[in-house]
């Protein structure tokens, strides 16, 4: 296993790059971290239409996280990767896929994060900032959100983590991330399945142990500063 480390950790880490195209470990975390920084102000509007005081808003927001959430991320891959270049005659790469589909997957779930963040807030800050004239954007955007998006953080981390994993599945599309290099190697091996693969559970098992962690320390960070003295909840 060490052998395979030291032979191949560049194409473990950047894949075929500079003289192809990037991929391996700093690829998958692209796609994680893209994925998540669309996916998050998706989910936002989300939430919010969701906790919508149109009924019908409401109702059709929830039962569209409900759908997401209960397919399989594989299904919204082949659809993306399959369906819509026959809708739309448009061919889509593995990446462009891997990235559409997480954003259509994490947003849901980030929702629902977003929307437990703004019912733990005081109804209280709500009714004062209206008692004041403030608009219901104004609310939001001010006064909710911030506070929301700032309690909600370990839990971005930790979805964060989710699409790492997740980002797995983008070899089946032939997505230029970690798995389909560990993939190449071991065709190139044919011998040792178990050591190169071994080495992919290792590399997943690293990272998002890593980012579950960063996620345990800042909420318990966010813990103590919340009950700090002279930190009052409003």
């Amino acid at each position: 296993m060490i052998e395979i480390i030291q032979t191949y950790w560049l194409d473990l880490l950047i894949g075929s790059y500079p003289n192809g195209p990037l991929g391996g470990l700093a690829m998958t975390m692209i796609i994680a971290v893209v994925s998540i920084a669309l996916a998050v102000p998706l989910g936002v509007l989300l939430a919010l239409a969701e906790l919508s005081s149109r009924r019908w808003l409401s109702l059709a927001t929830g039962a569209l996280i409900t759908f997401v959430r209960g397919v399989p991320l594989l299904m919204f891959i082949f659809w993306i990767y399959f369906v819509v270049p026959v809708i739309t005659g448009i061919s889509i790469q593995g990446t462009t896929t891997l990235i559409i589909a997480l954003v259509i997957f994490e947003s849901a779930y980030i929702s629902q994060i977003v929307k437990a963040g703004i019912l733990a807030l005081p109804k209280g800050q709500s009714e004062a900032a209206e008692s004041l004239g403030m608009a219901p954007w104004q609310i939001n955007v001010k006064i909710i959100l911030p506070q929301a998006i700032f309690n909600m953080t370990p839990s971005l981390i930790s979805q964060l983590s989710s699409a790492v994993k997740d980002t797995s599945l983008g070899y089946i599309i032939n997505a230029t991330e970690v798995t389909f290099a560990t993939a190449q190697i071991n065709s190139i091996l044919l011998t040792k399945p178990m050591e190169v693969f071994g080495i992919l559970a290792i590399i997943f098992f690293v990272v998002c142990t890593s980012l579950t962690g960063l996620a345990s320390l800042l909420e318990k960070r966010l813990g103590h500063a919340q009950n700090a003295p002279g930190v009052r909840a409003s």
